[in-house]
């Protein structure tokens, strides 16, 4: 034993036996006094008892290699007074004299620590209910600090990230059956969590169909291709922390904004800014965040949406510029002076100037390489991409339509005869001379007014009551189309569905199948001309000079709603699958496209609205207040949101398009399917549709052009069908089909987008009916 040293420090050391005496007494006064298992929470008594030389005894050895039975000062089942301090301190209190001695222990927090290797021992060999029943004895007789300690221990390794560890179907197959605020709120748990969601195409495929905000997969697909080629050509430098989102997130955020704050905010920002002095506009576009419009003045400005600034001035036409059409840097015009011009708006320049029309160049329209399906007599669908180079293609009042090369930025310039010369007439260059133009598609018999063109077809309307379908590539005149009585002043296409649409001034809208060439159906119920139309995937919209806008069916042909608030004629329009933006007699009115409703009226007590364009959190509409032409520019967003509009002609310009390169990224990208749309084929399935783009070339009054020529005709066909389809080249490929020959063959889905669409009509107002899961 240790002895304290005579000659050391003034405090007194207690030797270890007269501890563990101590000890012993303390536990022998304190056991009467305290309940089994609980603290004593009473005073002890201040009388301190006398106190007595205690022998020395001798202390039992202490062993550690007995495992198999804990040593006496662990806690019984039954509880046990809980040890009290064991460092020296005063004797107890509270009793007269001394109680009868306890055999003395040795120091408790040695003894448990030396004998803790044989406890671990000894625990590890019990069986697991032993162990739980032994665990929770010594719960029961733990202090709260200690339960607390316990606690910040268990809770983080008994926590599971179930998310994680399930694998990928199933974690999206859980996320599934929670609301989108709901999934939004998991995705700020943790970065594996947000991982995990935003890049699920399943589950935002999901969300955009139980929403109502899934329009088929066309655009769908058009939108998520975008964004990937968008991703391309912005690179990051450095790798980002956390994987860029799906696209079909970053299009349900995008819809969700489109449906609730058009509605939702009542005090949109508000720009007002004069233009063109006070002559009409005539054309109107919202492109790669400017905003374009063109005048009867022949001149074609570009303004700022952000500040109303004039950025560019465009002139060089000697007449009124009547068609516009734009794709990234690279804008194209048509004008009475019957020349088409190609602008670099990155510069300002005119570096293409053709001739060839011999009127008024009336409409036009940028054709783009996309991939297309063509299914052949045999029942094999061979996808080619057409046209291999982007074209544009014009309609004139001098009966015909012409195919242009799109030039690239680079290549050389090319001003027609009398281009420079102001007493020399463009109409008198041979168009032949010109590199870039293809064509001459002649067999109207009036003016062409309006056109429409993806892919490879062409649809063109015309003041000879017919409308033509034609093969761009060929040029051969596929249909004519015959059933109007009076003049056809509108016409929109859908590749996918295989139709096309027709509004005439014999106050009826005809609906045209592009595989037979007949008729589908006859909507009437307009009382005078229909000037405009304009198709989506689940609407088609048209807008006559009776004053009412109507909505149909464009399968069955239904009648939906009437738009009937206005009291003149309508003059210009735009819808997508939320709302309709109308202008007419003063007023521009919003309506909900989906009841037919009113939402409100962005402009009144004005003189007159001549166009109007919208695109995401951007809407523009150009009016007349007498005398001055101004500019409204509404943003109906605000400051934290990430909105990407949808362009209104379902087809997006923001891809490289170099279409001799790329050809194998891109055709990746159009491999790559969805998995939930893999659904089973049917065939009486039609393919759903791509929006279009309205007739915003028809901005004069609609009552302005009258002219009547009737003509006696038989509906039907008068026109060759189309041609059997050619050898698939290098760039097609042949699929076989499941069960009939109209079937549509699906691919493997790659990336999660799909490479071809189920053939269903998927709308918010047709929605898909769910297959039963095969087992």
């Amino acid at each position: 034993m240790v002895r304290p040293d005579s000659a050391g420090s003034s405090s007194k050391v207690v030797g270890l036996v007269e501890a563990v005496e101590r000890y012993g007494r303390k536990r022998s006064h304190g056991t009467d006094n305290m309940m089994e298992g609980v603290e004593p929470t009473t005073e002890r008594e201040t009388h301190t008892p006398p106190r007595k030389k205690a022998r020395a005894t001798h202390l039992p050895p202490i062993t550690t290699l007995n495992a198999a039975a804990p040593p006496s000062p662990l806690p019984s089942p039954h509880g046990s007074p809980p040890p009290q301090p064991i460092w020296p301190s005063a004797p107890p209190s509270g009793a007269s004299s001394p109680q009868p001695q306890a055999p003395l222990q040795p120091d408790l927090a040695l003894t448990t620590l030396l004998t803790l290797p044989s406890l671990l021992s000894h625990f590890t060999s019990l069986p697991q209910p032993l162990q739980s029943h032994f665990l929770l004895t010594l719960l029961r007789h733990s202090p709260l600090p200690v339960l607390r300690t316990l606690h910040s221990i268990l809770t983080p390794t008994l926590a599971r990230d179930f998310l994680t560890l399930l694998p990928p179907e199933l974690a999206s197959h859980v996320l599934s059956f929670l609301p989108y605020s709901t999934v939004v709120r998991a995705s700020r748990v943790s970065k594996a969590w947000r991982v995990i969601i935003d890049s699920d195409p399943v589950l935002w495929s999901d969300l955009l169909k139980s929403t109502k905000i899934w329009f088929g997969g066309v655009t769908e697909r058009a939108f998520a291709h975008s964004i990937f080629a968008r991703r391309r050509l912005n690179i990051p430098p450095t790798p980002k922390t956390l994987p860029l989102s799906h696209p079909y997130k970053m299009l349900f955020k995008s819809r969700q904004l489109t449906r609730t704050r058009w509605v939702d905010n009542e005090n949109p920002k508000h720009r007002s800014f004069p233009a063109h002095g006070s002559s009409v506009v005539t054309c109107l576009l919202l492109s790669h965040g400017r905003i374009i419009s063109a005048s009867d003045d022949h001149s074609i400005h570009v303004y700022s949406p952000l500040t109303g600034e004039l950025l560019q001035m465009l002139d060089g036409h000697e007449g009124g510029v009547w068609a516009l059409a734009a794709c990234k840097d690279t804008l194209v015009s048509g004008s009475t002076d019957r020349t088409v011009r190609i602008w670099n708006l990155a510069t300002g320049r005119c570096t293409h100037i053709f001739g060839g029309h011999t009127s008024t160049v009336r409409c036009l329209a940028i054709v783009k390489p996309e991939w297309i399906e063509i299914e052949g007599d045999s029942g094999v669908i061979t996808r080619e991409k057409w046209p291999k180079r982007s074209v544009i293609v014009t309609g004139s009042r001098d009966h015909s339509l012409r195919v242009w090369t799109l030039p690239r930025p680079g290549d050389p310039e090319y001003r027609c005869y009398g281009a420079d010369d102001s007493e020399a007439d463009p109409a008198d260059e041979d168009a032949d001379d010109n590199p870039y133009h293809k064509m001459h598609l002649e067999g109207h018999d009036h003016a062409v007014r309006a056109l429409a063109a993806r892919g490879r077809t062409l649809v063109s309307g015309s003041y000879d009551c017919t409308v033509r379908i034609w093969d761009i590539v060929t040029g051969e005149c596929k249909w004519v189309l015959v059933g109007h009585t009076q003049k056809v002043y509108s016409v929109v296409l859908d590749i996918y569905r295989q139709i096309a649409c027709s509004g005439s001034m014999d106050g009826t809208v005809r609906v045209w199948n592009l595989r037979t060439g007949q008729c589908q159906h006859t909507l009437t119920g307009h009382t005078s001309l229909v000037g405009l139309l304009g198709l989506s995937p689940s609407h088609l919209v048209s807008a006559a000079a009776d004053s009412t806008l109507r909505i149909w069916d464009p399968e069955s042909g239904e009648l939906r709603h009437t738009l009937a608030a206005h009291t003149g004629a309508i003059t210009c329009f735009q819808h997508d699958e939320f709302k309709v933006l109308s202008g007419s007699d003063g007023t521009l009115k919003m309506w909900n496209v989906r009841d037919g409703t009113v939402v409100r009226d962005l402009l009144t007590g004005i003189q007159g609205v001549w166009q109007v364009v919208f695109e995401g959190r951007w809407c523009v509409a150009a009016s007349n207040r007498n005398p001055a032409t101004v500019l409204d520019v509404w943003d109906f967003g605000t400051d934290e949101d990430e909105w990407i509009g949808e362009p209104p002609s379902g087809f997006y310009d923001d891809d490289t398009e170099e279409e001799d390169e790329g050809e194998e990224i891109e055709q990746a990208d159009v491999d790559a399917m969805d998995q939930d749309l893999e659904v089973e084929v049917s065939e009486e399935s039609a393919e759903p549709e791509e929006p279009q783009e309205c007739a915003r070339d028809s901005s004069q009054p609609l009552a302005a052009e009258v002219e009547d020529v009737p003509m006696e005709r038989v509906e039907g066909i008068r026109a060759s069908k189309w041609a059997p389809p050619s050898k698939p080249s290098g760039h097609q490929r042949n699929r076989p089909v499941l069960g009939e020959p109209s079937s549509r063959a699906i691919s493997h889905p790659v990336d999660g987008i799909p490479s071809r669409l189920p053939p269903i009509n998927e709308t918010p107002t047709r929605p898909r009916i769910r297959q039963k899961q095969r087992r």
